[in-house]
């Protein structure tokens, strides 16, 4: 893919494990979230990808949970945004309780990790089957792989038919919950080795070297993803107002390596997700 390319910039608003103590401006709430994805989409943000809490807090994986945020969501932007659900276990789910999540909910976009979801050949079967399922449904999938490594497993499973076959769509992970939580940009080339012709990838990455890394990324004709899931603060080390200031910092970052931000038609149409008729800006 061009470096030339629009790049489609999304954001993770909350995530699985950080609340409002680690900082006041996560979203965790239906309204919440609604107001975060409108500031965010002002910011350039075409996706919102997606976790529902608990009442107490906890990562929650629920159809009707995510349906309530997704309809309050969807009243704050419109069609405007693609919103994308996590299938994620966050030490909570098994495979099976997450596929059934996804499968009762039908969502137009999710993501699913592989080491989660395919790691046991039983598990890569079943889960296998649900991504068949959702793709000929019309769902964007996107496959999480947190190294290279990963992305040879992935590779391998698409090989053998497991997973749908031809180009897909793909998050690099740069970076993990750690003190301090400090991505390694120079980590980015080892996924590039591995990825299969035809692969479009996004990378997200935790710490104050987020934005650095979503230049790069942009760079090399890739995709960012941004947001309190990851990461609180700004490059200089401060922390970030909220989530629409990272969507701005990476949105200069992917500017000055010379990308325009999709609008979210042309995102919609990246994606596979446009309805007939769509196709321009």
């Amino acid at each position: 893919m061009s470096e030339t390319t629009p790049c489609l910039l999304a954001v993770a608003p909350n995530g699985a494990r950080r609340t409002q103590a680690h900082h006041p401006a996560i979203p965790l709430t239906p309204a919440q979230l609604a107001r975060d994805a409108r500031d965010c989409l002002a910011a350039g943000a075409a996706m919102l990808h997606l976790h529902v809490r608990e009442p107490d807090g906890r990562h929650l994986l629920d159809a009707g949970a995510y349906r309530e945020a997704l309809n309050a969501i969807r009243e704050a932007v419109g069609e405007a945004m693609v919103l994308q659900v996590t299938s994620e276990a966050g030490g909570r789910y098994r495979p099976a309780e997450q596929r059934w999540v996804i499968e009762a909910l039908q969502p137009e976009a999710v993501s699913l990790a592989v080491r989660e979801l395919f790691a046991d050949p039983t598990e890569a079967k079943e889960s296998g089957a649900l991504c068949q399922a959702l793709e000929a449904a019309g769902v964007s999938l996107q496959y999480i792989v947190y190294s290279p490594e990963d992305l040879a497993a992935f590779n391998a499973l698409r090989k053998r038919g497991v997973v749908p076959a031809g180009p897909a769509w793909l998050l690099f992970v740069l970076g993990r919950y750690e003190t301090p939580p400090i991505a390694d940009p120079a980590r980015l080339p080892g996924f590039l080795a591995t990825l299969a012709p035809g692969d479009r990838w996004a990378v997200c990455a935790f710490g104050p070297t987020e934005a650095e890394c979503m230049g790069l990324a942009a760079r090399h004709g890739g995709h960012a993803r941004v947001g309190f899931e990851n990461n609180l603060w700004r490059p200089d080390g401060e922390r970030a107002a909220d989530n629409a200031e990272l969507v701005g910092l990476a949105r200069q970052r992917v500017e000055a390596a010379g990308r325009q931000l999709m609008s979210p038609v042309e995102a919609r149409v990246f994606l596979g997700l446009a309805k007939q008729g769509e196709g321009s800006a």
